[in-house]
């Protein structure tokens, strides 16, 4: 992928919305909006002119939210369906069939959703597992900084977290970062037999060498701060190519992850963007407390990745 420029140091959100300026609109499965919010995400993605939204859900209950909410939905196609559960599955059958090229989570809950989505015939899996995504733009960090496993994965194997990091390294090819540098976090650096998570990221770096994983640089155990601040690394006598560089942190477990996310958000004045990758689509997964910047940059994100990226 060609961007403009590269990310800066800030408002890195705001650049990737910018970005989709370049290319078509994409077209997008908006599952059961039938909440204010989830409706509104749509159609401000859609005023930005990032996707071409199909609102799929009943559309009494579509059209009565928007007239609730004084929400022009006039221009946009909708799919009537009768529950949340044929929503999700409409959607993902549009998605098989290339009618859309991501999905968009609605007022659907993720579970009822992701089961559609992972459906062993009528999905839209991949081989790989599904992760989430947490793509950070951080007030004192000089770039982009994805966290993966927030959502999905509650306590991840080995082969899980594999998957996890191969997800997230071809998200970052498909937004313009052609190496990036995978931090594998534990509490300490050195391996040790009773910490699962030392043991794990020592075998995540040695698949990494035998091509098990390609397309990144790979380091850990490594703690959170020699991952993400050289002068820690170098205090510990800690040679890396990833201390202070890292693009993605890989968490021990789901619990981490989220912990992890939420206090860069409220703590250190974070903005973020959320997907779940690994299906054959991108799919926007946000929460309801949600900003509009974040509705909006996770929506540039997927359409980024379909538009410049190659699901495998």
């Amino acid at each position: 992928m060609v961007l403009d420029n590269s990310p800066p140091a800030h408002d890195q959100l705001e650049f990737f919305i910018a970005q989709t300026s370049r290319t078509p609109p994409v077209s997008t499965a908006v599952i059961h909006p039938v909440d204010a919010n989830s409706l509104l995400g749509a159609i401000e993605a859609a005023e930005r002119s990032i996707i071409d939204p199909v609102l799929i859900g009943p559309e009494d209950k579509i059209r009565a939210t928007a007239e609730e909410h004084q929400l022009d939905i006039s221009q946009y196609r909708i799919t009537n369906t009768l529950h949340s559960h044929e929503s999700a599955e409409t959607a993902v059958t549009m998605a098989r069939s290339l009618d859309v090229k991501i999905l968009m989570k609605g007022g659907i809950s993720t579970d009822e959703m992701l089961r559609a989505v992972i459906h062993k015939t009528n999905g839209v899996r991949t081989e790989r597992r599904l992760s989430h995504l947490f793509m950070m733009d951080i007030p004192n960090y000089h770039k982009p900084l994805m966290i993966s496993d927030a959502a999905i994965n509650i306590a991840p194997d080995l082969d899980i977290k594999r998957d996890i990091i191969q997800n997230a390294i071809y998200f970052c090819h498909a937004i313009g970062i052609a190496a990036p540098k995978v931090a594998i976090l534990a509490a300490v650096e050195k391996v040790k037999s009773n910490m699962q998570s030392t043991i794990d990221a020592a075998a995540l770096c040695k698949m990494a060498d035998r091509g098990q994983i390609t397309g990144g640089i790979l380091d850990g155990p490594l703690a959170f701060d020699n991952a993400i601040s050289l002068e820690a690394a170098i205090d510990k006598h800690i040679v890396s190519r990833v201390s202070g560089e890292a693009d993605i942190l890989l968490a021990p477990d789901l619990e981490s992850a989220n912990m992890l996310g939420k206090q860069l958000i409220y703590l250190a004045g974070a903005k973020s963007a959320g997907l779940v990758l690994g299906a054959r689509v991108p799919i926007v997964l946000t929460s309801r407390a949600e900003k509009t910047l974040g509705r909006l940059a996770s929506c540039a994100l997927a359409a980024l990745q379909v538009t410049h990226g190659e699901i495998r």
